[in-house]
């Protein structure tokens, strides 16, 4: 079955180290949005299409109120079932209320994630963040006053200044909220952002720390009882994230929105970054980005995310089979790779690693150019 994303763009402001699309917006052009959103879910709409998972992204999809994004709740189930649907939204932890909350865990959606980053306000402050720890455990609290059994929050590692002591910090504000999910990422400064070349880079740990930090993480998180599903990404056991499990084991999904992605029928296609565009052409507005997605690379590169890994036997027609499982065979002996049965997956070691392992491995499975 597919997963439907819809990007949500709007923000009240961006944070100096971001790179995703979003902008401010007022209630005209809001509710301008939404209806775009509905037209283009009955313009995709194809005979036996349906879905299982529905991601609001952003941008904050909370900035929309509940009314709107139940709207797109609605529209989306009558058109593609969503039975027994995992629907998740964003939410930033400064901008929610118990009502809003409550309104929307009875519009469907079921599954909340807050961008907290950090349990550490003086992180929270380098990064921009509009909340403090307090205010991220309140928003947690009132999400289970509300109903919401399935939480998940962001943690970012690498943040300008932060030690093995402010990561632990952090960790024992996570094993005290009783979530079920955690996405730990890298702070990766992209060059279109304010921080970008500025004095805060100086003071981001180095590379070397960073490892440490993220092998921390998941020392902490497993004996918290998370278990690691992939190389960011850690659940209690059954509530991993259906819908980005999508993206990583190639399945189809439907981008909805501005800047929003598709990957169907083999073909991956997208919407431009500009919502005047989208809002005038809608589902015209799709461009072409790779007519021959999800091929041996691609599989390499998103299944070794994985922490279960891939199935050798997924790999027909390698150029050079024997090079590669010498290859395989070299990463297991340093302890970066697993091999079991069939199967191959990178240790948490490897996953620090991932970038030049798969270009490795990748050189053994394809031709050269």
């Amino acid at each position: 079955m597919l997963g439907i994303y819809v990007h949500i763009p709007f923000c009240n402001g961006k944070c100096p180290y971001c790179d995703f699309y979003s902008l401010a917006g007022d209630e005209e052009i809001k509710e301008r949005y939404v209806e775009a959103v509905l037209r283009e879910l009955e313009e995709a709409h194809r005979d036996g299409m349906r879905a299982d998972t529905l991601y609001f992204g952003g941008g904050t999809p909370t900035l929309l109120s509940p009314q709107q994004l139940g709207r797109i709740t609605t529209q989306a189930r009558r058109l593609y079932e969503l039975q027994n649907a995992e629907i998740t939204t964003e939410a930033n932890p400064n901008s929610v209320t118990f009502n809003q909350l409550d309104s929307l865990r009875q519009s469907g959606i079921n599954r909340i994630s807050f961008g907290v980053q950090s349990a550490v306000d003086a992180e929270l402050k380098l990064l921009g963040r509009r909340h403090t720890a307090a205010q991220a455990e309140q928003a947690i609290t009132l999400a289970k006053q509300a109903g919401f059994d399935n939480i998940s929050c962001d943690l970012m590692l690498g943040i300008p200044n932060q030690t093995a002591q402010s990561l632990a910090q952090s960790l024992d504000w996570i094993n005290r909220q009783n979530i079920q999910h955690v996405s730990a990422y890298l702070l990766k400064i992209e060059p279109s952002t304010p921080y970008f070349g500025s004095e805060v880079l100086k003071l981001c740990p180095s590379d070397d720390t960073c490892a440490d930090l993220y092998l921390q993480t998941v020392r902490s998180l497993t004996q918290m009882g998370f278990e690691q599903y992939e190389i960011s990404n850690f659940s209690i056991p059954g509530l991993e994230s259906r819908h980005n499990l999508k993206y990583w084991q190639c399945e189809e999904y439907l981008g909805v929105g501005a800047a929003a992605h598709s990957f169907l029928n083999g073909r991956r296609y997208g919407h431009s970054r500009k919502l005047e565009r989208y809002l005038a052409l809608g589902l015209q507005d799709v461009q072409f980005t790779d007519e021959n997605a999800g091929g041996m690379e691609e599989r390499l590169m998103l299944g070794l995310r994985l922490n279960r890994g891939m199935a050798l036997d997924s790999l027909k027609g390698l150029h050079n089979p024997k090079g590669f499982l010498d290859r395989v065979d070299a990463y297991k002996a340093l302890g970066l790779l697993t091999v079991s049965g069939n199967r191959i997956a990178l240790t948490p070691e490897g996953f620090l690693l991932s970038n030049t392992i798969l270009s490795d491995l990748i050189s053994y499975a394809l031709p050269p150019d």
